[in-house]
């Protein structure tokens, strides 16, 4: 199944300065893993070495935070839009 994923600028360079791709997968994690086969690199900058969403990187789908669902194990359907937010710090 076919989900919407929005991403941020700093990473569009992975995907050939596309802001939104569609990517296939049951769940978030399927769909970083697809995303890296389409966008090598990709995982590197969303996942730490054990394949968790680094703290730094903000994932939403449908607006909802996966770290208040089940991270990467959020189960996804067809027509659903993930995206990815950097964080952002500083500021006085």
């Amino acid at each position: 199944m076919a989900v919407k994923v929005r991403i941020p600028t700093p990473l569009q360079k992975l995907t050939g300065n596309q802001a939104e791709v569609s990517a296939e997968g049951a769940t978030l994690k399927d769909v970083i893993d697809a995303l890296e086969k389409s966008y090598p690199g990709f995982r590197d900058r969303i996942c730490d070495e054990t394949g968790k969403i680094r703290r730094f990187v903000n994932v939403f789908v449908n607006e909802e935070d996966v770290r208040f669902a089940q991270g990467e194990a959020t189960v996804l359907k067809a027509g659903d839009e993930v995206s990815i937010i950097p964080a952002i710090a500083g500021g006085r």
